[in-house]
């Protein structure tokens, strides 16, 4: 993460290349695909599929090239792609089962994370996952710890797994964006990648956030300048994606983060005012968009999470209208 305060920090040139493509260029399997009449639930506040469609994870280890075998391997004992599949298993009634292959064995044109159209398989190419290695092997040698992660997070193992699972979240969006489906009032890689901080943020803590957003800040140094295909692309400027983590995660608690990511300089003092009230618009919106495809055993808790967060969010807004002269004033 870029240290807006003018902190000291090291060399943060990092090489990367298939994950580049994740960062700005239009992924293969981003676009929406046609949909048969008759497969969403029907009305109601909580209407139920014919059936309930699972997520599973395969590891097709056959395909591994030796190289990527071990960065695999690490993902598996982590248990981040299957944390994540059996929350939507527990919270979700999906109309069509999800397969996460990780595989060799992908599309052509695919060579990082992405989403079939129909939502119904997510593709984690094992060359992706050693890319995201091989640059934090690199970042943790030559940038300095932000204060937001423990030193005990900072190395290539953790910052591999933690960021994988905040990105396989962000894919986790685009699948049931895809499956329900769900409208959207901007971009679908804007939601997918709201998504992966609602579900991190709330079921695992800070960690995906922060290692995404020293990804991707390192992605974005590598890119330089913007170009004329990251600009006109249908993902966000790189460097505002990270800073759009970190802005999620302050917004969920102030006051945990303010000492590590604000006053240390890594969320700029201009953006953290709005943070709390957009974390508040984000996280209701899915608890709402996502409330009528509860499972019966999640409905309960479910309903109770959406009400809080629309409470949450009110008194943001509020709070927001009562600063809004004094933080334009200071900016």
């Amino acid at each position: 993460m870029a240290n807006t305060a003018g902190r000291s920090s090291r060399k943060r040139a990092v090489v990367l290349s298939g994950v580049l493509a994740l960062a700005g260029a239009v992924m293969t399997g981003c676009g929406g695909g046609a949909r048969e009449r008759g497969e969403v639930p029907g009305a109601g506040p909580h209407p139920q599929a014919a059936r309930s469609g699972r997520v599973s994870v395969v590891y097709e280890t056959a395909t591994v090239a030796p190289q990527d075998r071990q960065v695999v391997a690490l993902i598996r004992r982590s248990g981040v792609l299957e944390k994540s599949a059996d929350w939507v298993n527990r919270s979700l009634t999906l109309p069509h089962d999800l397969v996460v292959k990780v595989t060799a064995d992908v599309p052509r044109g695919v060579t990082d994370a992405v989403t079939q159209p129909d939502g119904r398989t997510i593709f984690v190419p094992p060359p992706f996952l050693a890319e995201i290695e091989k640059a934090f092997a690199d970042v943790v040698k030559t940038v300095e710890r932000p204060a937001a992660l423990t030193a005990a997070q900072y190395n290539t193992d953790d910052l591999t797994v933690l960021s994988t699972e905040f990105i396989f979240g962000h894919e986790m969006g685009h699948a049931l964006q895809r499956q329900f489906p769900l409208a959207n009032l901007g971009l679908e890689e804007d939601a997918a990648d709201g998504f992966a901080s609602f579900y991190t943020v709330n079921e695992v803590g800070p960690g995906p956030s922060l290692a995404a957003a020293v990804l991707f800040d390192a992605i974005a140094r590598k890119e330089g300048r913007p170009t004329l295909e990251g600009m006109s692309s249908d993902h966000p400027v790189t460097q505002q994606r990270a800073y759009n983590f970190l802005c999620y995660l302050y917004g969920s608690d102030p006051k945990a983060y303010q000492r590590a990511l604000v006053d240390s300089g890594y969320l700029p003092k201009t953006r953290a005012p709005l943070c709390p009230q957009a974390w508040a618009m984000l996280d209701y919106g899915w608890w709402t968009q996502l409330q009528p495809h509860f499972s019966p055993a999640f409905t309960a808790r479910g309903d109770g999470e959406q009400k809080k967060a629309q409470a949450q969010l009110v008194a943001q807004t509020q709070a927001l209208a009562e600063r809004i002269d004094e933080i334009r004033s200071s900016q």
